[in-house]
């Protein structure tokens, strides 16, 4: 006896085979797509995972310091280039050297930029020898300012530049003075006493300056 279609609840009759192929069909499309699914969370979950070794797994080293700045070599270079002595500001454990570069344009510059080393300490005093230069070339880098009045340090006389408010350069506060045929300028935003100090340590090299002339 052969086997009666199966009625289909919904139907009130057996599938046709198209229905059948259909059912069959769609059964299987929500079978991959439930599959697909879950791949994504799958995938999603991995993914998770492999960032949050690399944010916390992998050792970071610690910050490369900045190759230090070989201020003789340079002002060495300087120096064959000019004729005449450039300056080396004494970096010792207080300062850290920031940049040294020779600048040219209407004046040639030979700067030294000097930063304190201690974290705790703020501020900079930028030694700027302007070759055959004097008082005049001062403002074009002080925001136009004039000196406002002279100090000795250790015997030699500085035009002193009180700028108060700092310039758009983050300038306070300035000391130059006439070394030989240069005009020797120490400017940024430390306080006097700190750039006089910068200053004494100077000395010798603007006598050798000015004996070189």
């Amino acid at each position: 006896m052969s086997k009666q279609p199966t009625v289909v609840a919904g139907l009130g009759r057996p599938e046709t085979p198209q229905e059948t192929a259909d059912r069959k069909a769609e059964s299987s499309h929500v079978y991959r797509s439930s599959q697909t699914f879950r791949n994504l969370i799958a995938a999603l979950i991995v993914t998770v995972a492999v960032v949050v070794i690399v944010v916390f797994a992998v050792p970071r080293g610690e910050r490369v310091p900045a190759p230090e700045i070989d201020v003789a070599a340079i002002a060495a270079d300087v120096e064959t280039s000019m004729q005449r002595p450039a300056l080396v500001p004494d970096a010792d454990d207080f300062w850290r050297v920031n940049a040294a570069a020779l600048e040219g344009g209407a004046v040639t510059v030979w700067n030294v930029t000097l930063a304190p080393a201690a974290d705790d300490e703020r501020g900079f005093v930028r030694v700027a020898q302007a070759f055959n230069a004097d008082v005049a070339w001062a403002p074009q880098v002080l925001g136009g300012k004039a000196p406002t009045g002279t100090i000795t340090i250790d015997g030699r006389e500085w035009d002193e530049f009180k700028i108060g408010k700092a310039t758009d350069a983050n300038v306070s506060y300035a000391i130059g003075t006439q070394a030989g045929p240069d005009y020797v300028l120490l400017y940024g935003s430390r306080s006097a006493e700190s750039t006089a100090e910068l200053a004494d340590s100077l000395s010798a090299q603007l006598d050798d300056l000015e004996e070189a002339e």
